[in-house]
């Protein structure tokens, strides 16, 4: 079929303007599944592994917006409406862990998320998806007003002493203890509540902090200082809250966000940042955070993005990785395809 002229023009004149606003000149590589969109702007994805039935696997993604919610997906990006969460004042970032002790014969898994307008923390449990929080859990408490508004969040399950922790940020903050980390306690009759751990992290002061991710195997966390680096920190309280690193910095056009952890055994893997104003990503060493490669995964402005290396089905044989895009959808990738399998 012949394309008509001005739809050729028009495409490149698109190709044009991203290029010379620093859009990625990578070769795209697309992703083998696009999400359905979620009702407003999406944000920040999870993924939870059924470890019964890998293919019945889910992802979880924020709505961001003040009706907006926490959608889920399925493995073929088809939305699943009774595992979705609706009516939350937006939403920034989500993160799960798993077998988490709610009472002293129970394990759950917890989904936890952000409610920025509320000022406030939201625990579900998976997949039941129960409130376990009793309507939301105030964070920042005794901060200035303009210092309260909650943005990003990542757990860590410690294989230290066996706590679960939530690490997050906020919209605006200090230049010192930007972050606040929680751990989650249950009482072990059912009931959940939230205790301040520590407050840590530089801030450069240079736009914001949006992008936190824990590996806990290796005991981190690192998280995007957008106009600044990936900075990188003990996740364990009692390791202290000295910064171990801050890089990256010269690898990125503008805003550095969303962070994923690849993990494989014996400390090998990635570390996958988004590049947002470039359309790309860039990949670091877990081991030595050295730089390794950019690439194009088709996505325009990525904040949120997550990865899991675990087979879940016939199309992510090598595991899976999810990248938020301002279409308002989430793009699926099996890893082999960004080259990044072991």
């Amino acid at each position: 079929m012949k394309i008509p002229f001005y739809k050729t023009a028009y495409t490149v004149l698109i190709i044009f303007i991203l290029q010379g606003c620093g859009g990625s000149k990578l070769p795209v590589i697309m992703p083998d599944i696009k999400s359905e969109n979620v009702k407003y702007d999406s944000d920040d994805p999870a993924i939870w592994i059924n470890r019964k039935n890998p293919e019945k696997s889910i992802i979880f993604g924020t709505d961001k917006d003040t009706d907006g919610g926490i959608f889920a997906f399925g493995l073929d990006g088809k939305i699943i409406p009774e595992k979705s969460i609706s009516g939350i004042e937006r939403p920034n970032n989500v993160d799960l862990r798993y077998d988490f002790p709610i009472s002293e014969n129970e394990k759950t898994d917890i989904l936890v998320f952000t409610e920025r307008e509320r000022k406030m923390l939201r625990i579900y449990a998976i997949p039941s998806m129960k409130a376990l929080d009793n309507g939301g859990f105030p964070v920042f408490e005794g901060e200035e007003e303009g210092f309260q508004y909650p943005m990003g969040i990542s757990l860590y399950h410690s294989p230290e002493n066996g706590n679960y922790y939530a690490i997050v940020g906020r919209k605006n903050g200090p230049l010192e203890n930007y972050l606040f980390q929680y751990e989650i306690k249950a009482d072990g009759t059912g009931n959940v509540s939230l205790e301040l751990a520590r407050k840590f992290g530089k801030f450069s002061g240079n736009k914001e902090i949006e992008a936190i991710a824990v590996d806990d195997e290796m005991g981190f966390v690192y998280y995007s200082d957008e106009g600044e680096c990936i900075r990188k920190y003990h996740a364990e309280p009692e390791k202290g809250n000295s910064e171990i690193s801050c890089f990256g910095n010269e690898y990125f056009k503008d805003d550095i966000e969303g962070i994923a952890i690849a993990t494989y055994p014996n400390e090998k893997g990635y570390l996958i940042v988004s590049d947002q104003q470039r359309h790309q990503f860039n990949i670091f060493s877990r081991d030595t955070n050295e730089f390794i490669k950019a690439l194009n995964l088709g996505t325009t402005e990525t904040d949120g993005c997550e990865v899991v290396t675990q087979p879940l089905n016939s199309v992510f044989r090598n595991g899976l990785f999810v990248a938020m895009s301002d279409e308002g959808n989430f793009y699926l990738y099996d890893l082999a395809k960004l080259g990044l399998t072991e």
